[in-house]
């Protein structure tokens, strides 16, 4: 009879281990709660989850149950960069599952199944939702570095897009990782970096577009309809009254959005405006055969 208020206060510890330590404990920390036999069938039945070597959890590990357990093997808070500090500020692009951390001082920390651990290489950092992370602008230019040219433009617009950050601050990111592989790219982007554009493909298609000569068009441009409705679209060019619609995957998802669609274009062909569509496969494939169509209708504008 006696055994059960001790088993009850036993869970009852662990419980607030548990809290205090993101919801990881060590093996051992597990064990002198549980006991090993009840440890072990708790593995063994799916009830606790291995988080990293020797850490487990009660839950299955998303990254913040990775990072807690990180934590508790450093015996101190992590640091997160690249990939992993771009989703915690909202801008990846690339959707990063392994973990990128920075190495703790005093501690050595070691690349394994989903985690690569870098040198902190004098990174400065900032705090996001309570976590370490290298500072937003830094993260940018350093995943930038890393990427073609048109994922690079991409996370660089994502990340002013994001408001975590601004040109000027990127720009000093990029001149204090001066010398490092990928950097004049990067740099070179930077004043070419949008904070309107939409999403990713629309930063590819952007770069293809300046790539091949055209003038750099106005992003999510608004246009009044005979009728006082206003229009948004992708990119456009005023001067030509020619627009461009980057058409994604869920694009005409249901056949509202088809019906708006052509209104749309209705609405906007009759005060006079082209307006093209394109898909990823313009972009990533046929990129020139995409410019030489915008070429020929702001040809056919001036001709007009």
């Amino acid at each position: 009879m006696s055994f059960a208020p001790h088993a009850a206060a036993m869970t009852n510890e662990l419980d607030m281990l548990l809290a205090k330590q993101g919801g990881v404990a060590t093996a051992g920390q597990f064990q002198r709660h549980l006991g090993r036999a009840a440890f072990e069938t708790g593995v063994a039945r799916g009830e606790l989850t291995q988080v990293w070597f020797g850490v487990y959890s009660r839950s299955d590990p998303d990254t913040t149950l990775r990072l807690a357990g990180l934590d508790l093997r450093a015996g101190e808070q992590v640091a997160v960069c690249l990939g992993t500090a771009a989703a915690a500020y909202g801008f990846d692009t690339e959707e990063v599952t392994d973990l990128h951390v920075l190495n703790p001082v005093g501690h050595q920390l070691r690349n394994s199944d989903g985690l690569v651990v870098h040198r902190r290489d004098a990174a400065p950092l900032a705090f996001v939702d309570g976590r370490l992370a290298t500072e937003p602008a830094w993260t940018a230019v350093e995943v930038a570095r890393s990427l073609r040219r048109p994922r690079a433009l991409a996370t660089l617009d994502a990340a002013l897009r994001s408001g975590t950050c601004d040109r000027r601050q990127l720009r000093s990111a990029a001149a204090r990782q001066g010398g490092r592989r990928g950097i004049v790219a990067v740099r070179d982007l930077i004043p070419l970096a949008d904070g309107r554009s939409d999403s990713a493909m629309e930063s590819e298609a952007r770069l293809r577009m300046i790539d091949g000569g055209l003038p750099v068009p106005e992003l999510q441009y608004k246009i009044v309809d005979r009728n006082f409705q206003i229009w948004t679209v992708d990119f456009a060019w005023p001067a030509y009254r020619v627009a461009v619609e980057y058409d994604g995957f869920d694009f005409h998802s249901s056949p509202e959005a088809l019906r708006r669609d052509r209104r749309k274009r209705a609405a906007l062909q009759d005060v006079g405006w082209t307006v093209l569509s394109l898909v990823d496969d313009d972009v990533r494939r046929r990129p020139w055969d995409m410019v030489r169509r915008i070429e020929g209708e702001m040809s056919r504008s001036r001709a007009a």
